[in-house]
């Protein structure tokens, strides 16, 4: 965890897959989707904003890595199921120990987001000629700062309720679709000590983060999810503060009903 007065240490993490395989995505992100978010939070100030993608060693996720991340950003789609276990955990270990988690798009399907989650975090989508209008649900919300009462998106993937998500502790965001489905776009959640932020936008083919809105989202979302401390998953045996009464066996399993 980084002292307060420091930039946020984030790492944005990507399949970097589609923009390999797919001329239109690698014309609308010639440096990647990672970099085309983590540009943007370099740019605002108070952010250390470094990238890592599937096809490295440990995924770019080694622990030395994430012992020194603050947030990660998590952008999958074609891979998931590439993504070794062992590094999954290793991410969900470091949440439950503080570390904050902004998944994106289509990473609602990715093994950390539905290990964290814990349901199915399955929806409907279309990808067709959908503009998208994102309603601040909110605006008093962290997330929400600085954004107008919706913005709109000239043309994204749809994704539509049922969104098998467990109860948000707080809704931000909620879409709608020119073909009439609504979304809960926008959600957070605590897990263990970590904050976890979902946020749909973002589907590969359009050029959603170079949208200034989007942005200030992401922004937004990493500094509200900057972790207030880092406590390891321990289960030890202690010792009482006071002394305790030394009461015999028989006498301990009368007190407590047994015979």
């Amino acid at each position: 965890m980084s002292n307060i007065d420091e930039p946020v240490r984030v790492v944005v993490w990507n399949e970097n897959r589609h923009e390999k395989n797919n001329p239109k995505v690698a014309a609308i992100y010639p440096q990647g989707i990672h970099e085309a978010i983590a540009a943007p939070l370099r740019a605002t100030g108070g952010i250390d904003a470094k990238t890592a993608t599937l096809d490295e060693p440990e995924h770019g996720l080694a622990q030395d890595v994430l012992d020194a991340t603050d947030v990660l950003i998590w952008w999958g789609h074609m891979a998931h199921g590439d993504v070794r276990d062992e590094i999954v955990a290793r991410v969900k270990k470091r949440v439950l120990e503080g570390m904050g988690l902004i998944v994106l798009h289509s990473g609602h399907y990715s093994k950390i987001f539905k290990a964290l989650m814990g349901t199915t975090c399955s929806l409907k989508w279309r990808e067709s000629t959908d503009k998208e209008r994102i309603w601040n649900v909110s605006p008093a919300h962290p997330i929400a700062a600085g954004l107008p009462e919706h913005f709109e998106l000239p043309a994204e993937e749809m994704y539509g309720e049922p969104f098998g998500i467990p109860e948000p502790d707080e809704l931000v965001f909620i879409s709608w679709f020119t073909g009439g489905e609504v979304f809960r776009s926008g959600a957070t959640w605590r897990r263990g000590h970590g904050r976890v932020f979902y946020f749909q936008p973002g589907h590969e083919t359009y050029p959603t983060y170079h949208d200034k809105n989007i942005q200030r989202v992401i922004a937004n979302a990493v500094r509200w999810a900057r972790p207030t401390v880092r406590i390891a998953d321990v289960c030890p045996n202690v010792k009482a503060l006071e002394p305790l009464p030394v009461d015999s066996e028989a006498e301990t399993r009368s007190k407590v009903g047994y015979k």
